[in-house]
Order: C-alpha cells, then sequence, then structure tokens
C-alpha cells in the first residue's frame, strides 16, 4: 500500500512538471497565440480522442441539458488558454504563471454563487493578500508597459478558468475526467478553426515539433495524469501539488529560456502561492 501511494504521488508530481511546461512553450513558440491555442487543442483533441477509444469511453453527451453548460465551459477554457499565452508573450513565464494562479483564490470567492456553500470571510483576508502579492509584482501601474499588460492578462486567465471549473462541477460525477477534457479541445478546435484560414502560419513546420510537445506532454499527459490522481487524492492536496507548477515553470524558464526572476518576482508570488496553499489546507480541514 505505502508503494502505491508513493507511485501515485510520484505520478501526481510528474502530472504538475509536464503542465509546468506550457509557459516556456507559450513564451518560445513563435507563432500567434490564436495559431498556438488551435494546435494545443487539435493535438490534444487527436490523442485524447484516440485514448477514449482505447478505453472504451464514450464522447457523447448523455442528455442534451449538459449541452449549454458544457459549450461555456469549453469556451472558457480557450479564453483561458489565449490570455494566459497572451500573459506569458506580453510579460514572462514568471508573472505569466504567478499571476494566472491567483484562479484559486477567486474560485473560492466564486463559488457561493455557483453552489450551496456559504461565503467565508477568510476568502477576504486572502483576496488581500493576493493583490497585495500582484501589486509587488507589478514593475509600475503603466498600462504602456507590457509586464503590467501580461499581469492583467493573467487575471484575466484565472477568472476565466476558476468560472470554467466551477461550471464544468457539476459534470464532474456524470463523466469520467478525460472525456470531458477530449470533449472541451474538440471544442475549442472547432471554435479556433476558422483563424488557421487568416493569421501567418507560414512557419508552422518550424514550430511543429514544439506544438507536438505542448498538445501532447502537456496537455494531453499531463492533464490526463493530472484529473486521474484525483481518483487517490483529495482535490485539495492535488491543489497543494498542484501549486508547485509555477515554481517548476520559473525553474524550467530559467534552464531553456534564461529568464532570471526579480526579487520582487520571488516575494510577490510567494504571497499568491501562499494563498493556495492557505486556502488547500483549510478547505482540507473542512
Amino acid at each position: 500500500m505505502k508503494n502505491q501511494h508513493t507511485n501515485h504521488l510520484l505520478l501526481l508530481g510528474l502530472a504538475t512538471i509536464l503542465i509546468s511546461t506550457s509557459g516556456s512553450l507559450g513564451k518560445y513558440i513563435d507563432l500567434p497565440t490564436p495559431v498556438i491555442i488551435w494546435c494545443r487543442s487539435a493535438i490534444a483533441a487527436v490523442f485524447l480522442f484516440i485514448f477514449c477509444l482505447f478505453k472504451k469511453y464514450s464522447i457523447k453527451l448523455k442528455s442534451k441539458k449538459d449541452a449549454p453548460t458544457i459549450l461555456l465551459s469549453a469556451f472558457l477554457l480557450g479564453a483561458h488558454w489565449l490570455t494566459y499565452f497572451y500573459a506569458l508573450k506580453l510579460s514572462n513565464v514568471a508573472l505569466g504563471m504567478l499571476s494566472m494562479f491567483t484562479f484559486p483564490v477567486m474560485t473560492a470567492i466564486l463559488e457561493p454563487l455557483f453552489t450551496k456553500t456559504k461565503f467565508n470571510p477568510i476568502h477576504v483576508l486572502l483576496a488581500i493578500i493576493v493583490l497585495i502579492g500582484i501589486y509587488i509584482l507589478a514593475p509600475e501601474f503603466n498600462f504602456e508597459n507590457t509586464q503590467l499588460k501580461g499581469i492583467c492578462f493573467g487575471l484575466i486567465s484565472a477568472l476565466c478558468y476558476a468560472l470554467r471549473n466551477l461550471i464544468l462541477k457539476q459534470h464532474v460525477n456524470q463523466y469520467n475526467g478525460t472525456v470531458l477534457m477530449t470533449q472541451q479541445v474538440i471544442i475549442v478546435s472547432i471554435i479556433l478553426l476558422p483563424i488557421m484560414f487568416t493569421m501567418n502560419i507560414d512557419n508552422i513546420d518550424t514550430q511543429l515539433p514544439y506544438l507536438i510537445l505542448l498538445g501532447l506532454v502537456t496537455t494531453a499527459i499531463g492533464h490526463s495524469l493530472f484529473i486521474g490522481s484525483l481518483r487517490y487524492f483529495s482535490v485539495s492536496t492535488a491543489s497543494i501539488i498542484g501549486s508547485a507548477q509555477p515554481i517548476c515553470g520559473i525553474i524550467i524558464a530559467f534552464f531553456f529560456l534564461n529568464e532570471i526572476p526579480t526579487l520582487n518576482t520571488f516575494i510577490g508570488g510567494s504571497l499568491i502561492l501562499a494563498t493556495v496553499f492557505i486556502e488547500s489546507m483549510r478547505s482540507r480541514k473542512g
């Protein structure tokens, strides 16, 4: 039993590292952001669809009533990826990932609007700590500054991700997690398909290896492993380990992109990640 727990923990850690590669890949790939997201979605859709066929998972909707919320959650996932990658392009991996990682606190604040859970005043305190963290992260409050724009896009990305997760939560008991992910990447691929005919994709062949890494390793394998880990760990435990994503992302960016975080990034980032840890521990006790 102890060995099995260690194996599951290692797989969850591997999932965290694989998902963390999105930061460096998003910054490095030399293509328009919408093109990158379409390729990410389409490649992930192909691999996840094959996986569902192999596992004999049906990706059909069980009820027509599920269609509006699954479509809306897929739209929000696409918006989350687009704004997150714009954040990476405009700033750097550290600022993009840390600003996006405000989503756990946003989720906690918004959850009472979607479920019967009561509003907890501690979430106001956590939100204030996050705002202080963002203030420290921001180089200067001038909207001409691309790094500030990047942080703003990261915050929009976090909001889209929080809303997507809250909307999708009602379907988790009826659908397999991999099936939901497959449905969503297929929908995102269809929504973004027109941009492949309107944007410059001349150098797509040179970027293909990195796009396959993003679609297969980061998205299909990374997210599937993370979803699969929820069978063996609580959501809060997975969230605590998942909060290492920005740290892993910053380390990967240091080695592969030579990005060196500033002292402000460390201080502001520590405050943001502290709120993720506190909320995960608090929800675990609850």
